[in-house]
């Protein structure tokens, strides 16, 4: 269980490695459907290349700030990105988020 009632420390979590300059915590993942959650910790510089949502994804920054093509997304930002939908993520200063994912996303 995330409990944010005593604010987030980054450090109380066992990271394991997700994509390059990026670890997780995984913390739901319900197969077949797709639907997946986990903590995500971009390190300065660190990128996802274009991809395209299948279904919803939901993003909460929870520490730094996260960005793509439509803006710079500070902590406590509520993203909700639509089926169809398609960006690049970054992180100049590194950042950690909560992801939500309705389905896998798919790289274009």
């Amino acid at each position: 269980m995330l409990s944010l009632a005593a604010g987030f420390d980054a450090g109380a979590w066992s990271w394991q490695p997700f994509r390059e300059g990026i670890e997780q915590v995984p913390l739901h993942e319900a197969t077949p459907s797709g639907l997946r959650a986990a903590l995500l910790r971009y390190a300065a510089g660190a990128r996802v290349p274009a991809h395209e949502h299948v279904g919803y994804e939901y993003i909460l920054v929870l520490e730094g700030a996260q960005e793509d093509e439509r803006g710079c997304y500070p902590a406590g930002t509520l993203l909700v990105n639509p089926p169809g939908s398609r960006h690049a993520v970054r992180s100049a200063g590194g950042c950690v988020v909560l992801a939500i994912w309705e389905r896998p996303v798919r790289f274009v």
